[in-house]
């Protein structure tokens, strides 16, 4: 019987990132199992004694194929799909998909329905940082202001799925419109939401924002500058935790952002510390604006009056055949898509979201290109860990708040 091969008598031998002789002292893999690397990621670390010399970050694969898995299904069918990317707040990703399609038709929303969808994105933006404060703060062991926040969010999710009949990947935009209207007593719930929130947020901020433990795990730990953010493509928080004030609503404003006061959050160090205190923020600003937006909501349609895109009322498809026969090729062939390419991007809780769509006429996309911050930042994360102890990499990593599916290649 003949031995098994030596790796180094491979065709091609798999080796890791860096040896322990390159790295000069004890290698680590750290995730993708690790419950504090959130799924596919792995980090292969070199220690010197606690202290990380050298990162090298692997966001892994989900295997999903999303962009290239869209050049076979028609415009509208893609709208479950991009509710996967940022699965924390999927309404954001729906709404900046539907605005660069319905930029490439030429179609204007509905005043209603700018004001809803900057609403929901809004509102979806603070579930999305409390689940990032959450999880980073249950990791170094503060598990009550977990519980606060983990409260808070579960009634948004609730409450949303009142709205669009899905709990987490809604599937609620569509491209002209939006699905359906506010049920009734919707904004009553939305009111009596926002008050809890201000209540618990201000048990979170009592219990961290001077607390002794929090600032050592946090304060001067993962710096970034800067020049490092811009260098590395960083967006969202956080590049603003660095002292940049870019925020894409303010700087190229879209849906209603243009007609709110809001102010931008940017932190001083660039440090943990500086990215928690800008979500906290953050959604400090996300509820001022949203109890702008609901005095600024008149009635009026949420859909345009566009065959080529806005599916006929239901009475009529089964009344009319013009209308049956619309209902037909929307369905079955997609919206017709002039020829052309765009990119439009929407400042997403985690920082620019990007889709680059390609059409050559038909009724599905010839490419599509997600720029999903998660990915850009999962390039620059070992700057954050090189150089700082081997505990810190929990810490650091909560407050970059990867998601997974905007990794996906």
């Amino acid at each position: 019987m003949s031995r098994p091969p030596e790796h180094d008598d491979l065709p091609n031998p798999v080796r890791p990132a860096f040896t322990p002789d390159e790295a000069g002292g004890m290698v680590v893999n750290i995730g993708p199992s690790h419950p504090a690397t959130h799924g596919t990621l792995q980090i292969i670390a070199a220690l010197d004694g606690e202290r990380v010399t050298r990162a090298d970050v692997h966001c892994g694969y989900l295997h999903r194929g999303f962009e290239k898995e869209c050049e076979d299904h028609t415009w509208n069918n893609l709208i479950p799909y991009v509710d996967r990317l940022n699965y924390c707040s999927g309404l954001i990703n729906d709404f900046a998909y539907c605005d660069a399609v319905e930029t490439l038709m030429g179609v204007e929303i509905t005043r209603r329905c700018r004001v809803l969808r900057t609403l929901l994105a809004e509102y979806s933006r603070i579930a999305d940082h409390m689940t990032c404060i959450a999880a980073s703060l249950m990791e170094i062991g503060a598990m009550t202001g977990f519980l606060y926040l983990m409260t808070i969010r579960d009634y948004i999710y609730e409450h949303l799925a009142d709205l669009t009949g899905a709990r987490v990947t809604y599937t609620y935009g569509r491209i002209g419109g939006l699905a359906r209207d506010l049920p009734e007593g919707w904004l009553t719930r939305l009111d009596e939401i926002l008050v809890q929130y201000e209540d618990f947020i201000g048990r979170v901020h009592a219990l961290m924002d001077r607390n002794r433990i929090f600032i050592d795990r946090t304060r001067d730990v993962g710096v970034l500058t800067t020049d490092e953010a811009l260098n590395w493509g960083f967006t969202g928080p956080m590049l603003r935790s660095t002292g940049a004030p870019r925020d894409l609503r303010r700087d190229t404003p879209y849906l209603a952002y243009g007609d709110l006061d809001f102010e931008v959050p940017v932190g001083i160090k660039g440090d943990n510390y500086d990215r928690y205190y800008v979500r906290m923020r953050e959604m400090d600003e996300s509820v001022y604006m949203i109890r702008q937006l609901v005095e600024m909501l008149e009635p009026g349609p949420i859909s345009v009056d566009d065959k080529r895109c806005t599916l006929p009322e239901k009475h009529l498809v089964y009344s009319e055949i013009e209308s049956l026969i619309n209902h037909f090729k929307l369905i079955m062939e997609g919206p017709q898509v002039p020829a052309g390419e765009v990119y439009r991007a929407h400042e997403a809780a985690n920082g620019e979201l990007g889709f680059y769509l390609v059409s050559t006429g038909g009724g599905r996309p010839y490419r599509m290109h997600v720029r999903g911050p998660s990915f850009i930042h999962m390039g620059g994360l070992h700057r954050l860990l090189e150089g700082y102890q081997l505990a810190d990499i929990v810490a650091t990593f909560g407050s970059v708040n990867m998601i997974g599916g905007e990794c996906d290649r």
